[in-house]
């Protein structure tokens, strides 16, 4: 099955999210479940948020997915929705 997390960053947080990229993308790359992924842009450009489809078998496995991730764990994330998702188009 398919989790989409949404994760909106805490206000002024862009420094912890470049701190803390590396290490993210890492994590992605060593866990195999990420399907697609990406920043959300906020009005000037800047990153502000992600997000991040896994192909999990249950929602427990993609909030640990999530609890687990680097940016989570630097404190980057005012929020995090966790929402089952079908693929449709492309």
């Amino acid at each position: 099955m398919t989790y989409a997390l949404i994760c909106r960053d805490k206000a002024g947080a862009l420094e912890i999210r470049k701190a803390n990229r590396e290490a993210h993308l890492d994590y992605i790359a060593q866990t195999g479940v990420v399907r697609i992924a990406g920043p959300f842009l906020d009005d000037d450009g800047q990153m502000s948020g992600s997000l991040v489809v896994l192909d999990v078998q249950t929602k427990e496995q993609a909030e640990t997915w999530a609890q687990n991730d680097p940016y989570a764990k630097a404190g980057l994330f005012d929020s995090v929705s966790i929402q089952a998702w079908k693929q449709v188009i492309g």
